[in-house]
């Protein structure tokens, strides 16, 4: 585990890059937290931090130059409320590889009016129902989603099916995840999981939550927030289950 200190900043690479943007590479640093962004003093254009442990995107100071983000390769499932009030010339979000289950885990984005390119390729919330309708519409400035241009017929879909009274219900149909801070601090509904399985001690959820931080895919990372959310006990041998699982997803591409 690496803290981002002063001395971290100042061993990374910093540079101007091909489009001469000042860019600063954190890239596989296995930096688990955002933190300290101060010391770098707004210098950047460009932040990249792929490859790296982070979950939550949050803790920035105001950042006025900063318009673009390198976040693929992380096991991000937060973003903060207040991330277009910190991030106000946040023009380009690559979260591609990360842990966002829900589509209404993108609320926080619709507040950055200046956004244009976002990829979310690789999160859960690209297999759900109306993925890039649902982005079109919460996202209006952006436009390109995971590397494809948004047309105008697309949008023009997106607001029939989303906007006003008709498109109250399939507002309501998105969810936002259990999820509000990182997965291994969630709380045990105690009165969930009724039936389906015992109760978890104390010891249990601890060793749960020591599994969400070791987990080696998001497959593994969603079967256990489940778990812990539910106040269930996983089922013997069932890391030997998601491997097969796994095995059998990357089969079919």
């Amino acid at each position: 585990m690496v803290r981002l200190t002063t001395d971290l900043f100042a061993d990374c690479p910093q540079f101007v890059n091909s489009i001469n943007m000042r860019e600063i590479n954190l890239r596989g640093q296995k930096i688990p937290v955002i933190e300290n962004m101060g010391v770098t003093r707004d210098q950047f254009d460009v932040i990249d931090l792929t490859d790296n442990d982070i979950r939550k995107l949050d803790n920035f100071p105001t950042f006025t130059r900063l318009n673009t983000l390198y976040l693929h390769n992380n096991r991000i499932n937060f973003i903060a409320s207040d991330i277009a009030s910190k991030l106000p010339n946040l023009k380009t979000l690559a979260l591609t590889n990360n842990n966002l289950c829900e589509l209404g885990d993108i609320e926080p984005l619709s507040e950055c009016k200046k956004l244009e390119f976002v990829t979310f390729i690789g999160n859960p919330i690209t297999h759900k129902d109306n993925y890039r309708m649902y982005i079109i519409y919460k996202l209006p400035s952006v436009r390109v989603i995971d590397f494809n241009r948004v047309r105008l017929t697309e949008r023009d879909a997106a607001r029939k099916m989303f906007r006003g009274k008709s498109g109250k219900k399939a507002r309501d149909a998105i969810q936002k995840s259990i999820l509000t801070d990182d997965p291994s601090e969630v709380e045990v509904n105690e009165n969930s999981g009724a039936g389906s399985g015992d109760k978890l001690n104390d010891e249990d959820r601890e060793k749960i939550k020591e599994a969400i931080k070791n987990a080696k895919s998001l497959g593994e990372v969603n079967y256990l927030q489940s778990i812990l959310a539910s106040g269930r006990v996983p089922e013997k041998g069932w890391n030997r289950q998601m491997d097969q699982s796994n095995f059998e997803e990357s089969m079919e591409f």
